[in-house]
């Protein structure tokens, strides 16, 4: 069962896992994902395309697996980097530091604060940084607020930045993310309006401001909310009001769900299933009541769906489910209410497309439950756009035609692109870009 936003499809066992084949055991029984390596590379062309006036950084926490990591550094894309570990991670594939934001060591000199606390330990560990000071917004319409918990108020800043120069600390320019999964483009028109008034403040307390980093938040995917194109025109219209290009102001961003979330497609398997009578019992459902299913699924809250991702709402005949992971915590389940979906059997698999961000990345090992197998594609994308790449892996290709089982047949049942396939396990660790494969 293939789900998709708020529709439901039934797509052969057989031909989902087709692609899989010479690397899944016919009885396959643990979670995996693909990963579509050639759809982010055309999303990282369609943001550099859509805003050509904006330097990306990757927003490593969105999805650190490191064949994403190496095709982007492959593809020139620079990285935000919010931890030590990260940084390494980013490090090790032999990226310039100046590619990378967010770091005190390894030469890396680009950093955020946000309060003068943050100041005397940057003055103390690294003085030699380029700050941006991070600026409070407007984004309780974002699905993940972020500014209850970081940015400076606009009235703060020009303590901050007086603060700042009496550290003898560097200021270079200000920051601000309007939340993840941003709902309103207007956000980013007021918040490139605010870090304006920073940078004359800046500037007035002796900094030489000449970076802006307008953060993340763009949409992973346009099954609802603003489309990518529609909150590019609004940031370009805002750029060219408060930061046109003649000032020479270096203008980031930090995409993550954009580059990542439909770039993955979650598989899950149904492992136990329990029916939970209301009152009555079978009585009840003889005279056309309904039990509550539950879904026992070998992947759950500690695993893939963290943040609970996607709520199936499939045709009729419907009934109302609990999907629970496989852990022993009673907490571990998709989504807080039930849904409705058919009657499913133990055995059974379910399809999440849109699962590229915040999904592995956060993904952990509890009750010895490990994350799912990622499995990579590649196509003539990345091929198009420069991307250095040697025939070394095993791979297949395969053509898939979908069989229609009585639900209606969602087109990425039978419309997957052919290309080459492999594993996360081949030790990402000392692989290298060119030892990918790919068969035209």
């Amino acid at each position: 069962f293939l789900v998709r936003g708020k529709a439901f499809y039934r797509c052969h066992y057989d031909i989902f896992l087709a692609p899989w084949h010479p690397f899944l055991p016919r009885d396959q029984q643990d979670p995996f994902m693909l990963a579509d390596l050639d759809m982010m590379a055309s999303r990282h062309q369609a943001f550099c395309q859509a805003l050509p006036q904006v330097s990306p950084f990757y927003a490593v926490k969105c999805n650190s697996s490191p064949w994403v990591l190496r095709v982007l550094a492959a593809l020139g894309t620079g990285f935000d980097c919010a931890s030590q570990v990260e940084l390494e991670q980013v490090l090790g594939l032999g990226v310039p530091a100046s590619h990378i934001r967010y770091a005190a060591r390894h030469g890396v000199q680009l950093l955020t604060f946000d309060s003068e606390e943050e100041l005397t330990k940057v003055a103390q560990h690294h003085p030699g940084a380029r700050l941006l000071l991070r600026l409070r917004t407007q984004d309780s319409q974002s699905t993940f607020p972020l500014s209850t918990k970081f940015g400076a108020s606009l009235e703060a800043c020009g303590h901050l930045l007086t603060s700042a120069r009496d550290l003898g600390l560097a200021v270079v320019g200000a920051s601000f993310h309007v939340g993840s999964n941003c709902q309103t483009p207007q956000s980013f028109t007021q918040a490139i309006a605010d870090c304006q008034c920073v940078f004359e403040m800046g500037r007035g307390a002796g900094h030489d401001m000449s970076c802006l980093d307008i953060g993340g938040g763009f949409p992973g995917t346009e099954d609802s909310g603003p489309k990518f194109e529609e909150m590019a025109r609004v940031i370009s219209a805002a750029l060219a009001q408060d930061f046109p290009e003649e000032r020479g102001v270096k203008v980031i961003a930090e995409p993550g769900r954009f580059y990542m979330e439909s770039v993955c497609t979650a598989a899950v398997s149904i492992i136990a299933k329990k029916a939970v009578l209301e009152p009555g019992g079978w009585a009840r459902m003889a005279l056309g009541g309904e039990a509550t299913l539950m879904y026992y699924l070998n992947d759950g809250h500690y695993g893939s769906f963290r943040l609970g991702h996607r709520e199936p709402v499939p045709r009729p005949p419907l009934f109302p489910c609990t999907l629970y992971g496989p852990t022993c915590d009673a907490s571990d389940r998709l989504f807080l209410e039930d849904v409705r979906l058919p009657e499913l059997d133990v055995g059974d698999w379910l399809v999440f497309p849109s699962m590229g961000a915040y999904t592995s990345s956060m993904s952990c090992s509890f009750n010895g439950f490990l994350p799912a197998t990622i499995c990579y594609t590649m196509g003539p994308q990345l091929r198009c756009l420069g991307v250095g790449v040697e025939e070394e892996l095993c791979c297949c290709v395969c053509s898939l035609r979908a069989v229609d089982k009585g639900l209606d047949t969602h087109p990425a049942s039978h419309a997957l692109s052919p290309g080459a396939f492999w594993r996360q396990s081949l030790n990402p660790e000392s692989a290298r870009l060119e030892d990918f494969k790919t068969l035209w």
